[in-house]
């Protein structure tokens, strides 16, 4: 495939990704990595090339959603602190070990958690905007397993603040801008470790999903919470099922 083919295939991807990632507050790295991974890149390499373009995409999600009023102080850097710390300790890992047996481990919380949602969903949303007991840690596990497998921050925090009873939109808002944050000190650690990533892939990841942040933004706001909520249930047991197909094969 020539460059700007190339380029245009994954400026679409990014940008599909990044509609559904804002809307829902996850599924950006998922998608992206997995796109990479059929490609026939390395695990590693896919991971970070994704991080890359993430520090530039979420970067434009979360200040999108600071401008819409969708983030929380308290609960941004309850996560984005110790999500740094666990992101680098994830990057030491996957620079030297397998991903393989973190994504076994994922899948049965995925799936859990997606049908714990949808059974929330035909209840009231939640209306709390303060994190809760356990959130520090939380931030810390999530961004260890997203810088290992390249996905699942957004799976991990937001689907349990959701669950936890906290409003979709200030949930996503804020998960989004932490996540710019780690994504900041998972590329560091990547380019330390292993290099730059697949560059054509990067910049089209990276410009796609600019494009397409403010989007995500807007339409947050403008569906009812309880739908969003069913939505991010049906994204994450989505999540659950291609991991548990992946682990088969």
């Amino acid at each position: 495939m020539s460059p700007l083919p190339e380029f245009l295939t994954f400026a679409v991807v990014g940008a599909l990704a990044q509609l559904v990632d804002g809307a829902l507050g996850m599924a950006y790295g998922v998608t992206s990595a997995g796109l990479l991974l059929g490609l026939g890149m390395p695990p590693v390499m896919a991971s970070a090339s994704v991080h890359y373009a993430e520090t530039f995409t979420c970067g434009a999600s979360g200040l999108s959603h600071l401008a819409a009023g969708n983030v929380r102080r308290r609960l941004f850097l309850a996560l984005a602190i110790p999500g740094v710390v666990g992101a680098l300790l994830g990057v030491w890992l996957a620079v030297h070990m397998p991903a393989s047996w973190m994504r076994i481990a994922l899948t049965p919380y995925l799936l859990g958690m997606g049908l714990f949602l949808l059974l929330r969903g035909s209840k009231r949303p939640g209306e709390h905007a303060e994190p809760p007991r356990g959130t520090p840690l939380l931030g810390a596990a999530a961004g260890f397993v997203d810088a290992i497998g390249g996905g699942g921050w957004s799976a991990l925090t937001a689907t349990t603040l959701l669950a936890r009873g906290l409003q979709p939109r200030v949930v996503i808002g804020s998960v989004h801008l932490a996540k710019c944050i780690v994504s900041i000190a998972a590329s560091a650690g990547f380019l330390f470790g292993i290099g730059a990533g697949h560059v054509t892939a990067v910049l089209g990841l990276i410009a796609g999903g600019i494009v397409a942040a403010p989007f995500g933004a807007f339409f947050i706001r403008r569906i009812p919470a309880r739908a969003a909520t069913v939505l991010a249930g049906l994204a994450v047991l989505a999540l659950g099922v291609n991991n548990a197909v992946r682990v088969l094969h």
